[in-house]
């Protein structure tokens, strides 16, 4: 591979290839990322409600021992 791009002006290894992968590889390279996205929101959506659920079951608890401690 070193060999095939010796020969070469700078701008083709550093511009031109790489838009060149681009092109050919930008729908997938913006599936996955949108996917890593839309999966991390996914999370924080469970993070979320698992902690308002844990926030409220022991507000909830702690409401109901002290109404029977009376």
């Amino acid at each position: 591979m070193r060999e095939i791009f010796t020969g070469l002006p700078w701008w083709v290894k550093w511009i031109a290839v790489p838009v060149i992968a681009l092109v050919v590889f930008g729908g997938l390279i913006t599936a996955v990322i949108s996917w890593v996205v839309f999966l991390l929101f996914k999370l924080l959506i469970f993070v979320a409600l698992v902690g308002g659920l844990i926030y409220i079951v022991r507000k909830f608890i702690s409401n109901s021992s002290s109404k029977s401690d009376w």
